[in-house]
């Protein structure tokens, strides 16, 4: 069923990143039509050097298929 992973630098409080998830998943469940019940949501933080692979990973090495926004920076530029 639908799962929302959400990856990004650290520094977020715990009630900001609550806020996140539970509009996120209201947005998926409104846009395609299903319940909550079935919706997972997970955040993960990282520091900026840890970023660098995980932007690869998540990002970089995707098919552009698969890339429905583009980053409009350079990772790097965060170390």
């Amino acid at each position: 069923m639908p799962h929302i992973s959400v990856k990004m630098l650290q520094g977020r409080t715990e009630e900001q990143k609550k806020k996140l998830a539970a509009a996120l998943v209201k947005t998926l469940t409104q846009e395609l039509h299903c319940s909550d019940h079935y919706v997972t949501c997970v955040i993960e933080d990282f520091d900026a050097h840890e970023w660098q692979e995980v932007f690869r990973e998540e990002v970089a090495e995707k098919p552009s298929s698969a890339v429905y926004k583009k980053a409009e920076y350079d990772p790097k530029d965060l170390l």
